[in-house]
């Protein structure tokens, strides 16, 4: 009997077509009604699923009686319930590494833009404000040669730090759940506390995955040992920053800029962040090339086939359950 795969968000064409030829493929679309309906539906007799994007957890995926792999498009997992996963012994995989290197570029992207006040002031242009001189209002930060904190160093944070470093002549501290001197020395970059790094950071980058440990891990207290002139960008996830906090502290001054790509709730489509004129907003683009988002369904793609050929997956985030 050909083995069911449910598609719960949109994926590269070509990858559905493959999917297609291979499996029976059932696509859950919300112009067609309740999403979680559908899904409670078709997961009775699925085997795999694949997509991104989306909460699964007991609620939604209870009805599930022979699910063995979850294939996310992603390298990031906290949108799953890991523990009732391993508890039912279903696989989750996800897509590491092949996202490192334009994530990394989004960072200095936002970086830069928030540095030198780029939406800003393309605006500011755009709108006729461009009459003389522009003045102090419109000053922005330097970046080369100045002191760039990295708070997570894993293969995202160490490809920001090779931008800083090499590229920008840039002082790297890094702040770690332990010191990776083999990774670092090449670039001189210091472990420092997460106290430390902050006040002596101009530019802050947050690149840590999400867990107990590191929801809200930037707060208020944070910010106020921030310098005046300091940068900072998120492109781990919304819930690692309490957003109040970085609104107050962009609204009263307390650091010069901040570039965001993760929010606490998203689509982001009501915030107080949208009225400031010193914070960037980006919508969660943080691997949205079409080079790399054709990497990660081709990973993808391949982990789900392992697992419904037999196969252990290459990236499993959760244990090998054998048969």
């Amino acid at each position: 009997m050909q083995k069911k795969v449910v598609v719960f968000s949109q994926i590269d064409t070509e990858i559905l077509e493959k999917l297609q030829a291979r499996y029976q493929v059932v696509i859950i679309n919300p112009k067609m009604g309740d999403v979680n309906e559908q899904m409670q539906r078709e997961l009775v007799d699925a085997d795999g699923m694949i997509g991104a994007g989306r909460v699964l957890n007991e609620k939604n995926l209870a009805t599930a009686q022979k699910l063995k792999i979850i294939s996310s498009v992603s390298v990031g997992y906290d949108n799953y319930d890991l523990s009732y996963l391993n508890q039912k012994k279903i696989w989750l995989s996800h897509t590491p590494h092949v996202l490192t290197e334009t994530t990394a570029d989004l960072a200095f992207t936002l970086l830069m833009s928030a540095a030198r006040q780029v939406p800003n002031l393309d605006q500011w242009t755009k709108q006729g404000q461009w009459k003389r001189t522009v003045g102090t209002a419109q000053f922005g930060q330097d970046i080369f040669g100045k002191t760039l904190g990295i708070i997570g160093l894993g293969h995202i944070g160490a490809a920001v730090a090779r931008r800083g470093f090499y590229g920008f002549n840039m002082n790297i501290l890094y702040h770690n759940r332990r010191e990776k001197i083999e990774l670092v020395q090449p670039l001189n970059a210091q472990y420092r506390s997460l106290k430390d790094l902050l006040q002596q950071s101009d530019f802050v980058v947050v690149a840590v995955d999400l867990n107990a440990d590191s929801k809200a891990l930037i707060d208020a207290n944070a910010f106020d040992l921030m310098q005046k002139h300091a940068v900072f960008v998120n492109i781990s996830r919304g819930s690692v920053v309490d957003e109040q906090a970085l609104t107050e502290a962009l609204q009263q001054g307390k650091i010069f800029s901040a570039g965001l790509d993760v929010y606490q709730k998203e689509p982001l489509q009501v915030s107080p962040l949208f009225s400031l004129e010193n914070v960037v907003t980006l919508p969660h683009v943080g691997s949205a090339t079409a080079e790399t988002r054709k990497k990660m369904a081709n990973l993808a793609y391949q982990n789900l086939v392992d697992a419904l050929e037999a196969r252990t997956p290459r990236y499993l985030v959760n244990e090998n359950f054998s048969n």
